[in-house]
């Protein structure tokens, strides 16, 4: 779907992951994923170490919202931006066809759409199911990562139905022993 090539493999980090959050990100960064902080309740300087965890670990960096952060630590792009991001590429989430229109036309470089599966982070939500999702990801018109419920098997079963790759939080909480992309 994309012409700009990402990282395939997304962890998204969330606050709720406490003390996993250090051996996801491991996980995440051995595996060759991207990690794409978001931390929104966490303090600044909260956020800033937690980059700089990244950085360490020598994973793809992207952040949420926050773009001068983003810019400052030379991350991939800003998910979501809070106010304009300029020149740094930046990705939208996308869970109906409004939202995967917006990102077509303000020209998001990538897209998260969600949710595919059923989620522990959003329990009793509407899902898309595979193929609304599919169908959101085309009318986005860019890489695009499947999220929501995901785990190493239903990734690489929507990268061969289309997708550009997937994210989760709780399937970086275990050993994926092996990540078919």
């Amino acid at each position: 779907m994309a012409t700009q090539r990402w990282p395939a493999l997304w962890l998204l980090t969330d606050e709720r992951m406490g003390a996993e959050l250090a051996q996801a990100m491991e996980r995440a960064a051995a595996a060759g994923a991207g990690i794409l902080v978001r931390h929104h309740r966490s303090s600044d300087a909260e956020r800033r170490a937690l980059v700089e965890e990244v950085k360490q670990l020598g994973a793809p960096l992207a952040l949420a919202r926050d773009v001068a952060l983003a810019r400052r630590a030379g991350a991939l792009f800003v998910h979501n931006p809070a106010g304009e991001p300029g020149d740094l590429p930046f990705s939208l989430p996308v869970h109906d066809e409004a939202e995967a229109q917006v990102a077509a036309e303000r020209g998001a470089a990538l897209v998260f759409v969600s949710p595919v599966y059923p989620t522990r982070s959003h329990p009793g939500a509407a899902v898309l199911g595979e193929e609304k999702a599919l169908e959101l990801a085309r009318i986005a018109g860019c890489f695009a990562v499947a999220l929501g419920g995901m785990d190493a098997m239903r990734g690489a079963a929507l990268i061969q139905r289309g997708f550009d790759g997937w994210a989760g939080i709780d399937c970086w909480r275990q050993n994926l022993k092996a990540v078919p992309i």
